[in-house]
């Protein structure tokens, strides 16, 4: 059994291939991804902390018992996100009804997507960064699914191409023109967005 300071300076890949001959392997996981996760599932949805800590436990449970089949070539990182990902969408389907994102009372998941949507070159001109919270989460409530989710993950979650890509299983290219589209649509949303002018 190896220690927490000795656990610490592994990769995630590494503790991924521990976790076979030490189950702490993975509580050190999982406690690397609480609460990344966790902001990443109420960003992508307007569920309570409740619900999503519920999803958060489906989570780590399905990359528990799925271990065995992490393709040791991706990040783990980008693994865990998609089944995130998939376990938010099911928990919508089950519901019948895909709430907005950005909570409300998340003002800082949309003061910092105004932030770092003012600085992207193509959206400069439209989004300063002295946009309100409020605006940003009317604009982007007001995108389809898969706009949000491509803005959240490349923005908020700061994840490049390559991860995204593994995260919705969508082709690189595919990414590059979803994130393109989701920006226009933004801008578009900007302009018209009384809110904004």
């Amino acid at each position: 059994m190896l220690s927490g300071t000795e656990m610490e300076g592994k990769t995630d890949a590494e503790l991924a291939e521990l976790v076979s001959i030490d189950r702490e392997a993975y509580g050190f996981l999982m406690r690397r991804y609480e609460g990344r996760l966790l902001g990443y599932l109420r960003r992508l949805s307007n569920i309570r902390h409740e619900d999503a800590e519920d999803i958060l436990q489906e989570v780590f449970i399905k990359a528990y018992l799925n271990l065995n089949s992490f393709d040791r070539r991706l990040k783990f990182s980008s693994w865990i996100y998609r089944i995130a990902h998939n376990e938010a969408v099911s928990h919508w389907r089950r519901n019948k009804n895909r709430p907005q994102p950005l909570l409300t009372e998340d003002e800082d998941a949309a003061a910092e997507m105004a932030a770092k949507l003012s600085v992207d070159p193509e959206l400069a001109e439209q989004f300063d960064r002295t946009q309100t919270a409020e605006a940003v989460r009317a604009a982007i409530a007001g995108l389809d699914d898969k706009y949000r989710d491509i803005l959240i993950l490349r923005y908020l979650e700061e994840k490049d191409y390559a991860e995204i890509s593994d995260i919705l299983c969508k082709p690189m290219g595919t990414v590059a023109t979803l994130l393109n589209r989701a920006k226009q649509a933004l801008r578009l949303a900007v302009v018209n967005n009384k809110a904004f002018k």
